[in-house]
């Protein structure tokens, strides 16, 4: 199968303005993630609606498209780039994956432990979780966990942490069972972009703020794929102070 990787990246941000152009150790940060996707997949493109991120872009060597900024959330322009990208290269692709602009620390082996779950006869959508390690994870509010059944097919995504432990305290639950959390990588066919984009948002994506939730509620189906590759989203000055020190120590090993 032919993968396209698509890199939605808006400079506007409420708690981090201009993010993907914030320096990590002497590149942006949209260079790191471009980078790392590239080191898995042949054709990578950055989706943006901003030309100062299109030109920070073209200086770095990598390809981008312009997308309109009335999207309200990064399936819709995605879609769009699909569209426009597959036009551009007079060919088609397989599937797409939605790569977050916010991960410089991205693991190329993310995006192959994703791709492993087109294996599968019938996949058209799919998403990677990871097995929670620590007690501490669970009091983050950042996170998003997910259950799914037993042929790796979603069953919910939540703010919450699922499944509930009853009668242990929060503390003791990754004694009892294992929890995973949901990673923002994505992968769909076109055909499941288009139909993804056609839905009206649903009852349990507004409630949770989490539109993957959209695609379970109309009754279709979320492939899992469990990965061991860790990845530290930036959303705000200390994450973004925690990635440098992170990438500085691993550039000087």
């Amino acid at each position: 199968m032919e993968f396209l990787g698509i890199i939605p990246a808006r400079y506007g941000s409420t708690r981090l303005e201009g993010k993907p152009l914030v320096d990590i150790c002497g590149k942006p940060m949209i260079q790191w993630v471009y980078e790392q996707a590239t080191k898995a997949l042949e054709h990578v493109y950055v989706a943006t609606d901003d030309h100062r991120i299109a030109e920070t872009v073209k200086e770095f060597g990598g390809k981008v498209i312009m997308t309109s900024p009335d999207h309200h959330n990064g399936t819709s322009r995605c879609l769009e780039a699909y569209e426009k990208i597959v036009q551009l290269e007079g060919r088609d692709f397989d599937a797409a994956i939605n790569i977050q602009g916010d991960e410089p620390m991205l693991e190329a082996a993310s995006l192959k432990d994703l791709i492993k779950c087109f294996d599968e006869p019938g996949t058209e959508f799919a998403t990677l979780v990871i097995p929670v390690s620590t007690v501490e994870e669970l009091f983050n509010d950042s996170e998003v966990f997910v259950t799914f059944d037993l042929n790796m097919n979603a069953l919910y995504f939540s703010r919450s942490v699922i499944p509930h432990v009853r009668g242990h305290h929060k503390i003791h639950w990754l004694k009892h069972t294992m929890i995973h959390k949901h990673l923002g990588l994505y992968a769909y066919t076109l055909e499941a972009l288009r139909d993804f984009s056609k839905m009206p948002p649903s009852r349990l994506e507004k409630l949770e703020s989490l539109e993957q939730n959209r695609w379970i509620e109309n009754g279709r189906k979320i492939r899992i794929g469990v990965t061991t590759h860790e990845s530290i989203p930036v959303d705000t000055k200390d994450d973004l102070r925690l990635v440098r020190e992170l990438m500085e120590a691993r550039l000087s090993r």
